[in-house]
């Protein structure tokens, strides 16, 4: 922070999506909007589940990315107000750990006002959920593995660095010097299995990384995407090269650049691995003004 109280970084976003190679419409969806006064960045990508089981799955990505955009502004904007002291970062540490439960029941009420007014199945649902409920002599519940999505998010202060992930799908965060790390990763996927959204209790499988910038220098890019984008690489260095890449040419040509060439390199991911591929990414711009400004509003692409 400089001696007005303004940051002395600027942000600068990527965001785009691709549809698979034979499917009708995309599955993903993704964000990435500056708020708290230009101090702050949100980033949120989702991967709705897309098989027959989950034919609703395209709005339930749609109002994971949502919810997340919502609860994580506030966030954003408290890290902002307190951030700066470190006594406060034990508070935030501990509403970053509560805030995937804040997303999850947010989402769920959306779903199940979806579903009270156009029920999945018809009114005649067969989940087991709702074999369950109605044993227990209860109404029969909404089956929520139709609208089942994983979901990334990130806040990014000067001082701080927030992700939380339910779900696959990748996180890089690129220094300046390109070098990249993958705060969450687990290994490589070993199936479609995957946790969701629409299962009891998801907050509890949210994973969080959380990385006070405390060492002097520019914060990380941090770039976050559904797992079609990284399936379509031959192996996991071989994506990590691309995430640095992706910084380098935006350090070299300008991230509007980056951004123009961005539906091309999404495609060409999405006819290797056959998947939806999202990406929304931000990179800090030291001391001058973003070369893509992106608003505070509620607009997704």
């Amino acid at each position: 922070m400089n001696a007005t109280g303004t940051s002395s970084v600027a942000w600068e976003l990527l965001d785009g999506g691709v549809k698979g190679v034979a499917k009708k419409f995309s599955q993903d969806r993704g964000r990435a909007l500056v708020t708290a006064g230009g101090r702050a960045v949100v980033l949120a990508v989702a991967d709705g589940h897309g098989s027959r089981a989950h034919f609703r799955s395209e709005m339930g990505a749609r109002w994971a990315v949502e919810k997340f955009t919502s609860c994580a502004r506030v966030y954003a904007q408290e890290v902002v107000r307190r951030g700066d002291d470190a006594a406060n970062l034990p508070r935030l540490l501990a509403e970053a750990r509560t805030l995937p439960q804040q997303i999850v029941h947010a989402w769920r009420r959306r779903v199940l006002m979806h579903e009270a007014n156009s029920p999945a199945h018809g009114g005649n649902t067969t989940s087991s959920s709702t074999a369950a409920g109605s044993a227990a002599g209860s109404a029969p519940a909404a089956d929520l593995a139709v609208y089942g999505s994983t979901l990334i998010g990130a806040v990014l202060t000067e001082r701080l660095l927030v992700c939380w992930q339910l779900g696959d799908g990748d996180i890089v965060l690129v220094d300046e010097d390109g070098t990249t790390h993958m705060p969450l990763y687990t290994g490589p996927d070993m199936g479609d299995e995957t946790e969701s959204l629409c299962e009891p209790e998801a907050w509890r499988k949210a994973r969080l990384h959380w990385q006070p910038l405390t060492g002097g220098g520019p914060p990380p890019g941090v770039l976050i995407s559904t797992d079609g984008l990284s399936k379509s690489f031959a192996d996991h260095e071989g994506f990590l090269a691309f995430a640095s890449g992706v910084r380098s040419r935006a350090a070299s040509h300008g991230v509007a650049a980056v951004q123009a060439q961005l539906p091309d390199w999404l495609g060409h991911a999405a006819k290797y691995s056959g998947d939806d591929a999202t990406l929304a990414g931000a990179f800090p711009a030291i001391g001058r003004t973003p070369a893509r400004p992106a608003p505070d509003n509620d607009d997704s692409y």
